[in-house]
């Protein structure tokens, strides 16, 4: 079904984990992606609402703060803001961005997993796990190191296996070592709920086969998971940070709840939710999120890695059917990932780019660009600085910024700063504007099928068709033998300015708006936060924007070119971060 099926969309993005701040990985899969889809769909007119935040809680943030003798509370207070802050000057156009420590969260949560437990849906099981005897605590998830029993990786966590990808329960584990103590486990017995998912198997089966258009790497992994069969999950854990499980559901179950907390990849999909209740609340319109995840007009898609998608598109669904009054996702494009230099990219081993950093040395729009141009959509996608360079300086300076600065120039110099009027058309100006007539939708049926970096391309496509009309009618030399053309050429050449100044408003939000004010553009519909009324949208962009008479602004360097010395220097520091990390 396409967006004009459904009467508004409701987007969000993987909750990033408040431990550590951005880097090029995290925007690859989940942010950039949903940004550039959720701008265009404004740009379109369309009702459609952005949520996200930051993921508080689960085993990493523990780890960490065990690591460095704090509070998990103050790792998430100096991390979430960083996060929230780099994205906004990133660019992320996000309606609301919340955190999952917030009243609101813990309440949704709780309501969510109540109402499951009063449909009778969940399993209680008491079971042996693993205990560090010297922490006193149960050792749940990535507490736990040990050897993978699928393919014998000797640090495999006990969750899932992060060199063959399989899900795993601590127990599994062969050798197992606790993350805490380095001690060897005991096992003690535990009480906790279960998500049946072996039993839901069969309904997921059906819903999926209603998707054939998804992504066939997403596709891929869910024919494998339901292939092995999916087997009941738990969904409580023993640990002291997180969202506690409701003490009347546990009382009710007869079981202990002090200590218990709600499984992180249980609470985090409900972040969703919580934000968009946290959005309602701040619209001054509580009940407002009802409409977006309870009303069958909702187009529902979540923006992800290719690591999150057996909880997208498997666990989150099955917990939505069987709570029964929330709409179910309309796709789940999920990316592979980023490599960095040619190499894994890894926190750990110092190898990484942090959002935060490059923002301190480069503009958001050329990062946005270099990325949106090899997003990982289909499969693994390598970000290097020479690439960086060449896009930058042979694509966004030499290309779009060449092809601005040469048609406001010639109109400040040959038709005294305005836009001239189109008269005895020549053959090749009618045939441009005919083309730049299609544009629009063919970029935008790109968006609206998750391909990003072909809507990219098609868009600096306009750009270059403009410089090589522009070199075919060698306005110079007719400035001075034949002003009609080249003043024709000028008309021409600004409408296809103008058309950019819109369409490149998803990938470059803060260039396009200084493209328009260069033209003295206005009336352009807003793709931020909320969108907006102008009358000029997306699918406008087709037609000549600019009146004859017009005046236009001065003409400005958009893109300043990217020196060898700037690269060498990242990828010294690069270097030198890894060799660190390498102690």
């Amino acid at each position: 079904m396409s967006a004009r099926d459904f009467d508004r969309i409701l987007v969000t993005s993987a909750l990033p984990y408040a431990n550590g701040p951005l880097h090029l990985g995290h925007l690859a899969g989940a942010y950039l992606p949903a940004d550039l889809y959720v701008r265009y769909q404004r740009m379109k007119g369309r009702d459609v609402l952005y949520v996200c935040g930051s993921d508080e809680f689960g085993v990493a943030i523990m780890m960490r703060a065990h690591r460095e003798g704090i509070a998990p509370q103050d790792i998430v207070d100096e991390y979430h803001p960083m996060i929230r802050d780099s994205f906004k000057r990133f660019g992320m156009s996000f309606d609301y961005y919340g955190r999952t420590s917030s009243d609101t969260h813990r309440e949704t949560s709780q309501d969510f997993f109540r109402r499951l437990a009063e449909k009778g849906l969940f399993r209680l099981k008491t079971e042996k796990q693993l205990y560090d005897p010297e922490a006193e605590i149960f050792l749940a998830d990535r507490f736990v190191t040990g050897t993978c029993p699928a393919c014998g990786y000797e640090k495999a966590y006990g969750d899932q296996c992060e060199r063959c990808g399989i899900s795993l329960s601590p127990t599994e584990l062969g050798h197992p070592r606790s993350t805490l103590t380095d001690a060897t486990p005991a096992l003690r017995e535990t009480t906790h709920w279960h998500l049946p998912l072996g039993d839901l198997q069969p309904k997921l089966e059906a819903w999926i086969a209603t998707h054939p258009e998804w992504k066939p790497n997403v596709l891929g992994q869910i024919r494998s998971w339901f292939q092995d069969g999916l087997r009941d999950r738990a969904i409580t854990r023993d640990v002291p940070w997180g969202v506690p499980v409701p003490e009347d559901v546990a009382e009710a179950a007869g079981v202990d709840a002090r200590g218990k907390v709600i499984y992180v990849w249980f609470d985090a999909p409900i972040g969703y939710i919580s934000a968009t209740r946290e959005w309602a609340a701040a619209t001054g319109n509580p009940d407002a999120w009802k409409t977006y995840w309870q009303d069958e007009g909702t187009k529902l898609v979540h923006f992800i890695g290719k690591d999150n998608i057996v909880f997208h598109c498997l666990m989150f669904p099955a917990m939505l059917m069987e709570h029964g009054e929330f709409v179910l996702e309309d796709n789940v494009p999920a990316n592979e990932f980023l490599n960095l230099e040619g190499e894994k990219l890894s926190t750990s081993r110092g190898w990484a780019v942090w959002l935060h950093e490059y923002l301190e040395e480069f503009p958001a729009d050329t990062l946005r660009y270099a990325m949106a141009s090899t997003l990982p959509e289909t499969k693994d996608a390598d970000f290097s600085w020479s690439d960086f360079q060449a896009r930058a300086n042979g694509e966004l300076a030499d290309v779009l910024g060449n092809f601005f600065h040469r048609a406001l120039t010639f109109a400040a110099r040959h038709t005294d700063g305005k836009v001239p009027p189109l008269e005895e058309a020549a053959p090749e100006d009618g045939r441009t504007l005919d083309a730049l007539a299609e544009f629009p939708a063919r970029i935008g049926q790109c968006y609206e099928t998750f391909r990003n970096r072909e809507a990219v391309f098609e868009t600096m496509q306009l750009a270059r068709l403009g410089n090589k009309y522009f070199n075919d009618r060698e306005p110079w030399r007719a400035a001075k033998t034949d002003f009609r053309a080249c003043a024709n050429t000028v008309h021409v050449s600004l409408q296809l300015c103008a058309a950019l100044a819109v369409l490149l408003e998803p990938a470059l939000p803060h260039s396009a708006a200084r493209l328009r004010s260069m033209l003295r553009l206005e009336g352009v519909r807003s793709s931020e936060a909320g969108g907006g009324t102008g009358s000029i949208g997306w699918d406008e962009a087709g037609a000549p924007l600019l009146e004859v008479g017009h005046e236009l602004g001065t003409s400005e360097i958009l893109f300043r070119k990217i020196e060898d010395a700037q690269i060498a220097a990242q990828l010294e520091k690069l270097r030198q971060r890894a060799a660190q990390a390498q102690g």
